[in-house]
C-alpha cells in the first residue's frame, strides 16, 4: 500500500519536471507564444500529445470504471470517433488555416456578425468549463480518498492546489508549453496502462487475448448492440453520436483546435489529426481491456468498489486495485504518475483555451496597446482558474453518475448550437439576421433539454442516447434558415 506522504513526494517530483520543461519553453515568450506557439509546433509532438489531452482522467479511470456495467460498448462510440476526426480534419482545419486564425470563433464574426461570435465564444466557454471541470473533479476525488483524507485537508483545498499547479506551468509560454508537456504526460499515461496490464495478466494468470475470446467473459467484453434499436446505447446511435461529439468536442472547440493550429501547415495539421484519431482507438481499446481486467482481479480478490458519499463508485476501482490491490509498489506508483499526467494533460490546455478565447472573443485583446496586452492576458488567466475551482467543487455536490458518460450528456447540451452555427456557416450561402440569434439558440436549448429529459415510456420504450447532440445542431440549423436574408454570401 502506497503512503499518502509517498504518493505527494511523487506528485511534486512530476510537477518540477513540468516546471523545468515550462522554464526551458518560456524564455523569450510572448502572447503569441502563449496563443499559438509562434505556429512553429511539429505534428507528431501536437499528434502525441493529443491523445492524453483527449483522453485525459475521465478515459484514465472512468473508461475502465464503466466496463463493469457496459461492457465494451463504449468502443462503439470511438469508432464514430474516428470518422468524426476526418471530418475535421478535411472541411474544418482548411477553413481555420485560410482565415488564419487565433480562436476558431472568429469564423463566426466574419461570417454572420458580432452575435453569432459571441454564441459559439459563450457555448465553448460553458462547454470547456463544464469539461475540464468534470476531469478535474474526477483527479481530484482520487486525491482526496487516497492522500488528502489522511491528513484531514478539505476537498477544497485538493482542488484549489491541484490548479495552482496547472497554472503555475502555464501562466508564462501558454500553449507552447503544453504541446511538450502534453507530450510527456502521455507518455507516461501509456507506460503506466500497458505495465498495468502485463502485471495485472501476471496476477490473474490470465492472457489478454483469452478475455476477448472466451464466452465466460462476456459480461465485461460484449461490444456490439444490435438486437433493440430503442437501447439507449444501440451501434447506430452510439456511432452518430460519436461522430458529431468528434466534430464538436474537438473540430468545434477551441481547446482541441489550439494545439492543431501551432502546426506550420495545414498539411501537417491534417497529417497530425489522421494520425492522432488511430493512434486514438488502439488506446482507447486498451483501457477497455484495462477495465475487464480489473474487475475480473477485484472479482478474484473480493476487492469492494469504493464508497463515495455511500454509494459505490466504480470510477474509484482502478485506483483502489491500483493502490491497495495487492499488486505491489510498482503498479501504485504507475498508477499515479499515469493519472496525474492524464489529468494536467487535459486540464492544462482548457486551462490555455479559455484564456486565449475569453482575450480574443470577449476582452478583443488586439484592440489594447502592447503594453496591456501581456497584463490582461496574465490576470485572465488567473480569472479562468478561479472558475474551474469554483465548478469543480460545485461537481462533488451535485455529480451522481460515471463521469465520462456525464460529460458526454453535457457535451449534447452545450454544443450544439456551435454545430448548427458552423453547419449552416459552411454549407449554405445565406446570412442571418445576426440580433436575432439569440433567440434561435435558446429555443434550440430549451427544446432539447426537454427532449433530454422524455422518459422512455413517454417515447414508447425510446432511450434517448448521444443522438441529442446532431438533434441539437439540426434544430439550431432549422431555426437559423427562419432567421436568414435574401442576401447571400459571395
Amino acid at each position: 500500500m502506497l503512503q499518502p506522504a509517498f504518493i505527494l513526494i511523487l506528485i511534486l517530483g512530476y510537477f518540477a519536471l513540468l516546471m523545468a520543461i515550462a522554464y526551458l519553453t518560456g524564455k523569450q515568450a510572448d502572447n503569441q507564444t502563449f496563443f499559438t506557439a509562434n505556429r512553429s509546433s511539429p505534428w507528431y509532438l501536437v499528434a502525441f500529445g493529443m491523445v492524453g489531452a483527449s483522453l485525459s482522467g475521465v478515459t484514465f479511470i472512468s473508461v475502465p470504471g464503466w466496463v463493469g456495467d457496459s461492457g465494451f460498448t463504449y468502443f462503439q462510440v470511438v469508432l464514430g470517433y474516428w470518422t468524426g476526426y476526418f471530418i475535421v480534419a478535411f472541411v474544418l482545419l482548411p477553413i481555420y488555416y485560410r482565415q488564419n486564425l487565433t480562436s476558431i470563433y472568429e469564423y463566426l464574426q466574419d461570417r454572420f456578425g458580432h452575435n453569432s461570435h459571441k454564441i459559439g465564444a459563450v457555448s465553448f466557454f460553458i462547454s470547456r468549463v463544464l469539461g475540464a471541470s468534470f476531469r478535474l473533479f474526477l483527479v481530484a476525488i482520487v486525491l482526496q480518498q487516497f492522500i488528502f483524507d489522511a491528513w484531514g485537508v478539505p476537498f477544497e483545498i485538493t482542488v484549489g492546489l491541484s490548479i495552482i499547479l496547472i497554472w503555475v506551468y502555464t501562466q508564462k509560454a501558454g500553449i507552447k508549453t503544453i504541446v511538450w508537456t502534453d507530450t510527456l504526460q502521455t507518455l507516461l499515461m501509456l507506460t503506466a496502462v500497458g505495465l498495468t496490464l502485463y502485471h495485472l495478466g501476471n496476477a490473474l494468470d490470465l492472457n489478454p487475448s483469452k478475455i476477448l475470446t472466451e464466452a465466460q467473459y462476456q459480461n465485461y467484453t460484449r461490444t456490439w448492440v444490435t438486437e433493440d434499436f430503442l437501447a439507449r446505447n444501440h451501434l447506430l446511435k452510439s456511432f452518430i453520436g460519436g461522430v458529431f461529439i468528434t466534430i464538436c468536442m474537438t473540430g468545434l472547440d477551441q481547446d482541441m483546435m489550439q494545439k492543431n493550429l501551432t502546426c506550420r501547415s495545414l498539411k501537417a495539421a491534417q497529417i497530425n489529426m489522421v494520425v492522432f484519431s488511430l493512434v486514438l482507438i488502439v488506446v482507447t481499446f486498451l483501457f477497455l481491456l484495462l477495465g475487464a481486467m480489473i474487475f475480473l482481479y477485484a472479482e478474484q480478490n473480493q476487492i469492494m468498489i469504493p464508497l463515495m458519499e455511500g454509494s459505490p463508485k466504480t470510477d474509484l476501482l482502478f485506483p483502489e486495485v491500483a493502490i491497495n490491490g495487492g499488486l505491489g509498489l510498482g503498479v501504485g506508483i504507475i498508477f499515479i504518475l499515469g493519472l496525474i499526467a492524464a489529468a494536467y494533460s487535459s486540464a492544462d490546455s482548457a486551462l490555455t483555451s479559455l484564456t486565449t478565447s475569453f482575450c480574443i472573443d470577449f476582452l478583443k485583446l488586439d484592440q489594447y496597446p502592447d503594453s496591456q496586452q501581456k497584463r490582461i492576458r496574465k490576470q485572465t488567466h488567473i480569472g479562468m482558474s478561479l472558475v474551474l475551482v469554483v465548478v469543480v467543487i460545485l461537481f462533488k455536490y451535485v455529480l451522481d453518475r460515471n463521469v465520462i458518460d456525464g460529460l458526454l450528456t453535457v457535451a449534447s447540451y452545450t454544443y450544439g448550437p456551435l454545430l448548427g452555427l458552423f453547419a449552416f456557416g459552411i454549407f449554405t450561402p445565406f446570412q442571418i439576421h445576426d440580433r436575432k440569434v439569440w433567440i434561435v439558440i435558446l429555443l434550440s436549448i430549451i427544446l432539447i433539454v426537454l427532449v433530454g429529459n422524455l422518459s422512455p415510456k413517454t417515447l414508447g420504450g425510446y432511450q434517448i442516447g448521444y443522438e441529442l447532440l446532431p438533434l441539437n445542431g439540426l434544430l439550431t440549423f432549422l431555426g437559423l434558415l427562419l432567421i436568414r436574408q435574401k442576401k447571400t454570401t459571395t
